[in-house]
């Protein structure tokens, strides 16, 4: 059962997460709005404390705050957020992880790992970064198993962020076209709109029978 609701769990996250990148490219201007009004020198820390505290929990999912980051901001900003971000997670998760590692079934990640990821010494950077490489659990594996065999956290941050920078860049930079992308077609549209006047075909409507008055009572 602990299984299945961390799945469900993990689930939520993803689809919670993405929406909210989904909503911070639809209103991308308004938001913008919002970090001018409080400032970038605000802005920018809460961006990548938030990302530092999802990216840092189990099973999470940083791909959608990546691709928003880079929405709200632009693809170098984004960037820098995301790596910063990254670099706070790491060192955080691999507390976490060697607070909470005997409620973890490390032993059981393992056996449940490809044959290529078993042929690097379990521990090694090459282990956790190839490691990394598994979408899902993955990333939690090489953060538990860092974090038991007392791997030193700067070859574990560094492992991290040799897989998890370049990504969440190429996510930044995605973000960003999106927003000019959406916004752009939504330019084209009103501007259609307004030069051409597209008539829609309008559908008759059914009239409904008035009901058949209720007889009152007889005197």
């Amino acid at each position: 059962m602990k299984s299945v609701h961390r799945r469900i769990a993990g689930l939520a996250l993803l689809v919670l997460s993405f929406v909210l990148a989904a909503l911070a490219i639809r209103y991308q201007p308004q938001v913008e709005h919002f970090i001018k009004s409080i400032g970038p020198a605000t802005a920018v820390p809460i961006a990548i404390a938030i990302f530092a505290i999802v990216a840092s929990a189990p099973f999470s999912v940083t791909d959608a705050l990546a691709i928003m980051n880079g929405a709200i901001f632009n693809p170098f900003w984004g960037s820098i957020i995301n790596a910063v971000g990254l670099v706070i997670a790491g060192v955080i998760g691999y507390w976490i992880a060697g607070h909470a590692t005997h409620g973890m079934d490390l032993d059981g990640m393992l056996r449940r790992l490809p044959p290529w990821v078993k042929r690097f010494k379990i521990g090694s950077p090459m282990f956790l970064i190839a490691v990394r490489i598994i979408p899902g659990f993955g990333g939690t594996v090489a953060t538990a198993t860092a974090a038991a065999l007392r791997v030193p956290v700067w070859i574990h941050v560094m492992c991290m962020c040799a897989v998890a920078i370049p990504v969440c860049t190429i996510l930044a930079i995605f973000g960003d076209r999106a927003v000019e992308a959406i916004h752009g077609a939504e330019s084209r549209a009103h501007m259609y709109l307004l030069h051409h006047h597209p008539h829609f075909p309008r559908f008759p409507r059914r009239h409904r029978a008035a009901p058949a008055p209720t007889p009152g009572p007889r005197v």
